[in-house]
């Protein structure tokens, strides 16, 4: 799974909206104008303030584990363990898979610096490549 996204490749799509891709890939949610609650996905009105005008930003690439889980048990198909959690980019709350690391209690942490990454969840009869995002643990050295 290791892996990250080389800008160039034309036929490479991401696998959720809020994923830009290209050199320094990123992700960028709604943000509402009047109190600044943010949101990956389309919205009518702020849930907070039920303001209804949004503007794009740009979300850290960088942040800290605030909760996770290990995942035994999945549906049928699904590689288990893994390791599942929320990370705190700079104020923003990303659900995400956390990916590159060993899915045990010895190896991730709260707290734990982490980036993003992205990686191929595979490519479809017509050549294009599904890339998909987690957050990699930063490395200590």
């Amino acid at each position: 799974m290791r892996g990250h996204y080389i800008g160039g490749m034309a036929n490479q799509v991401p696998l959720v909206d809020y994923l830009v891709l290209g050199d320094a890939p990123h992700l960028q949610a709604h943000e509402c104008v009047n109190c600044g609650a943010r949101y990956f996905d389309r919205r009518n009105a702020c849930a907070s303030c039920f303001e209804d005008v949004f503007k794009t930003v740009s979300v850290a690439t960088e942040g800290e584990l605030t909760t996770f889980t290990i995942v035994t048990f999945a549906a049928p198909g699904v590689p288990v363990p893994f390791v599942s959690g929320v990370v705190d980019c700079d104020g923003t709350s990303v659900r995400t898979n956390v990916i590159n690391v060993e899915a045990s209690p010895e190896h991730v942490s709260l707290g734990m610096k982490v980036r993003l990454a992205t990686y191929s969840i595979g490519t479809d009869e017509n050549g294009t490549e599904a890339i998909g995002f987690g957050y990699e643990p930063i490395s200590a050295n």
